[in-house]
């Protein structure tokens, strides 16, 4: 599988198999199909139920949509894969700071991590940082800002 697949099965939701994995490509590949035209080129070798079922589970699970076309449904993916990996990454990382520890330390995981990959990761880490900071700082004052007006305005 590809890199974007590295999210999967860390527990976070939506967890998923290798099979809905391969399904889930294959429907990010084309666009959109039906199961019938997922299993045309035969790289995916389960029976037409198996896939049938397992684009139905992805489809419960959110990730994909579908409308009825005759007697089947034409599935289309709900997310690219990079907003899967980001919806599924924030739902780890909140996950990992709801955990009940110290604020503190889930951080110094993230930390961690982070420095054990790649040094050059936490100055970007730094860098987002600083620049979030300074644009919640901006929208603090412009509120301050528009609530004083509005009471000079009462």
């Amino acid at each position: 599988m590809t890199k974007a697949f590295s999210i999967f099965g860390s527990g976070s939701r939506p967890h998923l198999g290798p099979f809905e994995q391969q399904v889930l490509q294959k429907l990010w590949s084309q666009g959109s199909a039906t199961v019938r035209e997922l299993l045309a080129d035969g790289k995916i070798h389960q029976a037409y139920t198996t896939v049938m079922t397992t684009a139905d589970r992805l489809y419960k699970k959110g990730l994909l949509d579908r409308v009825a076309e005759g007697r089947a449904f034409r599935y289309t993916p709900r997310h690219t894969p990079e907003e899967l990996q980001r919806v599924t990454a924030l739902e780890s990382i909140r996950q990992l700071l709801g955990s009940g520890d110290a604020s503190s330390l889930p951080l110094s995981y993230l930390v961690e991590a982070l420095s054990s990959h790649d040094a050059q990761l936490l100055d970007e880490l730094q860098l987002l940082v600083e620049t979030k900071r300074r644009e919640l700082q901006s929208r603090e004052n412009n509120n301050k800002v528009r609530d004083a007006k509005g009471r000079e305005q009462r």
